[in-house]
């Protein structure tokens, strides 16, 4: 496992992160599974591990606490974050701070999480959606920097809305956010565009999540594709969406070189990116751990390559479904 340097807090963390969110909030998960998988990665040299109170009310930190139990020599990184007061997914136009984290409402979060993460305490803590509105409130600022004063957190981050790249620079460019967790992939590659050059230049670490599309880019999605009532993909790949995404695999899977799944290759893309500090793909399977960790270290992709792949940028815009 390779590793990065995590911005201006100069953590090294690999650059294979684990991302938590299918452990407690989607159907299917296995407590046994779970422990196996998370144990795996850090055998393998995964140490970023990125969670929200929102993933099964603490359910999803709390399995990190028990790992730190389990490792107690391991350095693992923890990156969480705050759910938004109104539980609304993503923030809106119009939301305002006091909708979604009214400072004493941040603080008692943190309290949250921290509880739930017993010795692991919290690295990153991480508005879970975003309104660049928000920027100059002094509010969120003053709380942020309170929890960071304490020791109760060690760096701020945000959580960046679907689609949504640049609704964020203004606040990076207060000077308080360490790192940005933004979607990026071999579809969703805007965020090339202005916000990784403000990254760079601020010296803010690159969290990117979605490395997949939801699931996409794995390849084994199909137009007839469906899950267990209750599950969160139902409502993401709706017929309209599950459609023209499965076009969009099939008219890439042609790129994926011998010997080399589509997978690997999403990742491999992603991780030609300097700006990215760590990706945090969903982990459910112990397949997935050996799969996802053995991308790392890899030899670069040629140029050839990279240029059919950039080709296959899919510029999209939030919808009533895109969540």
């Amino acid at each position: 496992m390779r590793h990065r340097r995590f911005g201006r807090l100069g953590w090294s963390v690999s650059e294979i992160g684990y991302g938590m969110w299918g452990l407690a909030g989607w159907t299917g998960a296995d407590d046994l599974e779970t422990a196996e998988s998370l144990d795996r990665s850090v055998e393998l040299g995964c140490n970023f591990f990125d969670t929200a109170f929102a993933y099964g009310e603490g359910r999803s930190e709390r399995f990190l606490a028990d790992l730190a139990n389990r490792k107690p020599n391991e350095r693992l990184y923890v990156a969480t974050k705050i759910p938004p007061k109104n539980r609304v997914w993503p923030s809106q136009r119009g939301f305002t701070l006091d909708d979604c984290f009214p400072p004493d409402y941040i603080r008692e979060y943190a309290h949250r999480s921290r509880e739930n993460l017993g010795p692991l305490g919290i690295d990153l803590l991480q508005f879970h959606v975003w309104e660049d509105a928000w920027a100059r409130d002094p509010r969120w600022r003053e709380a942020m920097l309170d929890l960071k004063r304490q020791g109760i957190i060690h760096g701020i981050g945000v959580s960046v809305n679907r689609w949504e790249p640049t609704n964020v620079v203004e606040t990076l460019r207060t000077g308080l956010i360490d790192a940005v967790q933004v979607i990026f992939n071999v579809f969703d590659q805007s965020p090339l565009d202005e916000l990784f050059p403000v990254c760079r230049e601020l010296d803010v670490a690159v969290i990117a999540r979605v490395p997949f599309d939801e699931g996409s880019l794995t390849g084994n999605l199909t137009k007839s594709s469906r899950w267990p009532v209750g599950d969160w993909r139902n409502t993401y790949f709706v017929p309209e969406n599950l459609s023209a995404t499965v076009d969009r695999v099939e008219a890439l899977r042609p790129l994926v070189p011998p010997g080399m799944t589509m997978a690997e290759l999403a990742l491999r893309w992603i991780l030609e990116e300097p700006t990215v500090s760590t990706i945090i793909p969903g982990m459910r399977k112990l397949a997935h751990v050996e799969s996802n960790c053995a991308a790392s270290g890899g030899p670069p992709l040629d140029e050839a390559l990279m240029k059919a792949l950039r080709s296959h940028r899919w510029d999209r815009s939030p919808t009533k479904w895109s969540q």
